[in-house]
């Protein structure tokens, strides 16, 4: 996809469940996971189920998909095991501070969690958020109250974007977030063969807005989800 010159004076974020690296092939491969989300060339990303259990031979995961695609990164390790990690993660270009993570986890539940930070970007800073919901209606609305509450935390504009699990376009997830982050996409992006449900999605507070967003068919033999893309204007 060409990239206009006033579309990059803005903003380019991707977000992407990547299903542990593992294709529909039943094939592990970071390599064209890189190969993809480099296509757009985006200046933050945030990606979900990274798992690098299993593969003790072989480099971390996010310092491997950190080589190829930016120069600083933070990680939430949500399940950690004796041969390795899993959770998300964020890649950016530009600098990260402040970062801290969240836990949005329920009683008996699979552990869940946030990745907060600022970014400072050429266009200005901004404060991003991060996550993976759970997959209970009763989860992700007491997780919903939680990320409204970091949305309305700091200065400046809210990024917020991941897998929201939010199978309905009106769940508790748009109910708790459409005031302080109205500005969203609207691709549907899951199952990626056939995509039905937006459960990946980007949302933005004033001053900033998405000027346009999209997604990549091509990535339904790489996993199965496809990844959200956003160009975002700060100010």
């Amino acid at each position: 996809m060409e990239k206009s010159r006033e579309m990059r004076k803005a903003l380019r974020v991707l977000s992407w469940n990547i299903h542990g690296g593992m294709g529909p092939d039943r094939r592990y491969d970071l390599a064209r996971i890189a190969n993809l989300v480099a296509t757009y060339d985006p200046d933050v990303i945030a990606l979900q189920e990274v798992d690098s259990r299993g593969r003790s031979g072989s480099q971390a995961p996010v310092c491997e998909l950190k080589e190829a695609l930016g120069e600083h990164a933070a990680e939430a390790r949500t399940i950690s095991a004796p041969d390795g990690h899993y959770g998300h993660a964020v890649i950016s270009r530009f600098p990260l501070s402040e970062t801290c993570i969240h836990d949005l986890s329920l009683h008996a539940r699979e552990p869940r969690c946030a990745i907060a930070t600022n970014v400072s970007a050429p266009q200005g800073t901004f404060r991003l958020v991060t996550t993976h919901l759970g997959l209970s209606i009763w989860e992700r609305r007491m997780q919903s109250a939680k990320l409204a509450a970091l949305a309305r935390q700091g200065e400046g504009a809210c990024i917020m974007m991941g897998d929201f699990n939010d199978w309905f376009s009106f769940g508790w997830v748009r109910r708790r977030l459409k005031r302080e982050l109205p500005s969203r996409t609207m691709e549907r992006t899951f199952p990626a063969f056939r995509p039905l449900f937006r459960l990946d999605r980007v949302y933005c507070s004033s001053p900033a807005r998405i000027l346009r967003s999209w997604t990549d068919r091509a990535a339904r033999d790489i996993s199965d989800h496809l990844p959200i893309v956003a160009d975002i204007a700060l100010g």
